[in-house]
């Protein structure tokens, strides 16, 4: 069902596969020559993970309109656990993903983009970026339990995107800000995807950045789930 939308729903489409199309051309075209301070090479571990910031904006419209369209209540009356529904939300997430960062990198390559890694820091980023939409859906599911329209839904939803694009993506990082994008978990992907794309395969850093995604994606989908099953209305 949640794929499906990609396809019946332009505005879900745009935003998961072909927004992060558009940016990764935008600004690798517009900032990726050297002289502007900028290189493609370390704009696309940013650019993957903006892309995958944007879920927390589409899971929380999806969840906030099942449950005002009683799709929720519904589905209470069928086989299926809160389990099963809150797995299939979070496979489709990170399927979708797996595609954006497959689709950042091919268009990346296109424009110039050289990883010291070769294809097996790409097919390597993969699953890394599977594991950070999970603190997305996490953040996503917050973002509906919390929201009493669906403006609200999408507005409350960028209190958690804005600070992940500024501190976790390709903006170049002071060392104060650098010491607020500690707290941010897209920092520790973006920080992992360069220097595997960098061909630093030996960086313990990288076990590290794993490390801290895996346990703040754990735990931020858990109470995002634990809260929408208690006042989603699931």
């Amino acid at each position: 069902m949640e794929l499906k939308k990609l396809i019946r729903q332009p505005a879900n489409l745009f935003l998961m596969l072909l927004f992060p199309a558009v940016l990764t051309l935008m600004f690798g075209l517009a900032f990726g020559d050297p002289e502007y301070g900028m290189d493609i090479n370390l704009m696309v571990p940013g650019l993957i993970s903006y892309a995958c910031i944007f879920i927390i904006m589409t899971i929380a419209q999806s969840f906030f309109a099942e449950r005002q369209e009683g799709l929720l209540r519904r589905m209470n009356t069928t086989p299926m656990s809160a389990s099963e529904f809150m797995g299939s939300h979070i496979i489709t997430n990170m399927v979708i993903a797996i595609l954006q960062v497959a689709e950042v990198s091919v268009l990346a390559l296109l424009i110039g983009f050289r990883p010291d890694s070769g294809w097996e820091g790409i097919l390597l980023a993969l699953p890394i970026a599977a594991l950070f939409s999970l603190s997305s859906v996490g953040l996503g599911l917050i973002t509906a339990t919390i929201s009493k329209t669906a403006e609200a839904a999408t507005g409350l939803s960028f209190v958690f995107i804005l600070p992940q694009m500024f501190f976790g993506t390709f903006i170049p990082l002071t060392d104060t800000t650098r010491q607020i994008a500690a707290f941010i978990p897209s920092y520790y992907m973006v920080d992992a995807l360069t220097l595997i794309f960098g061909g630093d395969w030996t960086n313990a850093n990288i076990l590290l950045d794993v490390g801290v995604i895996s346990v703040v994606s754990v735990a931020v989908v858990t109470i995002g789930i634990l809260l929408f099953r208690k006042y989603g209305n699931i």
